[in-house]
């Protein structure tokens, strides 16, 4: 008689709503932040975002939102808590930080940054706003379809989840350190990794998937690692001491170091990719590699029945068109350019030049991007100039207007 389907555990749903609510506040976080650089856009003081509530409100949320995540991989097994991460990739999309050393890219929800706009900057939105036609059309309901889909695969994830359970002790730690499955899938990743790493830097290889393959390499470390850590620091708080064991700082080391690494990777994946194609693309590989470094290190899915197994699987599959179909439409940000747009239109005050027309007027100066009112400026910050032959604006035999070239002397 086969064995009834069991709901899941109280200690997988505990970890799956410790994930779920973590990604929520991380993203409400950095929609906080990306409001705040928004607003301080132009700023003089390029740190100016230091001195508001709101950004470090946002600080304080991204790292309750971290921690949430974070503690959840102590109670559920990674191979459900690492699928959920598409709670996060729900809605997201780039938008680079006008400041120094800032990400390239942070991902934010439009949900979110609809909501926190009305909140905190007072903006208007009507009903009528959100139901006209997008572009391009039918964006809105691949997003919707997307958002159910992710819905339904996270619902299928965490019902067929595996319910293992093991306390993550420093004997079991290293004890599955050290088992040949594991040794063998670690040679296998070592090997792939630099190989990758040789396309990478020697061959120029800059396909996204080889750098996102990367990142999936050492997140699948990562969050091995992240799980033996936060499960330790659980069994220390309720009086099962783990600090003295050395494996603790063995796979403390690794994980800040894989977690490093792959911030950097990420980086430089995008500088080169749109970040939407970049959200898709790294959820389901880094999934797919993390899901299989979990279930040959922690034998998540040892003593599950293969309906669990296929269930959970098809959950997977199902989450991921969701994030597909979410990011594939969506519209690439517009960066902030702190300096003069040389195709702006002639004459044309920008919130850049504190009320002087900056570029230049053809029927005074064919001297590109020279001041009106120049007088002040030195002869040697004076603008070059261009002289005009009148000929070749006269081609079909009409006279041509000759345009007057600025002179600048010692005295200007």
């Amino acid at each position: 008689m086969s064995a009834p389907l069991n709901f899941p555990s109280q200690e997988n749903l505990i970890g799956a709503l410790l994930a779920i609510f973590g990604h929520l506040v991380v993203s409400i976080a950095l929609n906080l932040q990306k409001y705040c650089h928004i607003r301080l856009a132009g700023s003089k003081d390029p740190r100016a975002y230091f001195k508001t509530k709101t950004w470090w409100l946002g600080l304080f949320l991204m790292l309750l939102g971290e921690l949430g995540v974070f503690s959840s991989y102590a109670f559920a097994p990674l191979s459900l808590i690492v699928p959920l991460s598409a709670v996060s990739v729900i809605g997201k999309t780039g938008i680079p930080l006008p400041c120094p050393g800032a990400p390239p890219l942070l991902p934010v929800s439009d949900l979110t940054s609809a909501i926190i706009g009305i909140i905190f900057i007072k903006e208007k939105w009507k009903p009528k706003d959100f139901l006209s036609p997008p572009s391009p059309p039918g964006r809105y309901v691949s997003s919707f379809i997307g958002c159910g889909l992710a819905v339904v695969g996270t619902y299928l994830l965490v019902t067929f989840a595996p319910n293992s359970h093991e306390k993550m002790t420093g004997e079991n730690i290293t004890r599955h350190l050290v088992s040949w499955p594991f040794l063998l899938y670690m040679l296998v990743e070592i090997v792939l990794f630099c190989l990758l790493l040789y396309f990478y830097k020697e061959k120029n290889a800059n396909n996204i998937v080889v750098i996102l393959l990367l990142v999936a390499l050492l997140g699948s470390m990562t969050v091995v690692t992240v799980k033996a850590v936060a499960g330790m620091l659980v069994l220390s708080i309720q009086g099962n001491l783990q600090l003295d064991y050395p494996i603790f700082y063995v796979m403390l080391v690794c994980m800040v170091a894989t977690a490093i690494y792959q911030a950097a990777f990420l980086s430089q994946a995008s500088q080169m990719y749109d970040s939407s194609l970049i959200a898709s693309v790294g959820y389901i590989l880094s999934t797919t590699v993390a899901i299989t470094a979990g279930a040959i290190f922690y034998l998540d899915f040892i003593g599950e029945d293969a309906l669990h197994i296929c269930m959970f699987a098809l959950g997977c599959l199902i989450a991921f068109l969701g994030v597909f179909l979410i990011t594939r439409n969506r519209k690439k940000a517009i960066p902030f350019e702190p300096y003069i747009s040389m195709d702006a239109m002639p004459g044309m005050q920008n919130m850049h030049d504190k009320g002087m027309t900056v570029q230049p007027d053809l029927k005074a100066s064919f001297s590109y991007g020279a001041l009106e009112n120049n007088d002040s400026v030195s002869e040697i910050y004076a603008p070059a100039t261009l002289p005009v032959m009148q000929e070749e604006h006269s081609s079909r035999g009409t006279p041509g207007v000759p345009y007057r070239v600025l002179e600048h002397t010692k005295k200007e």
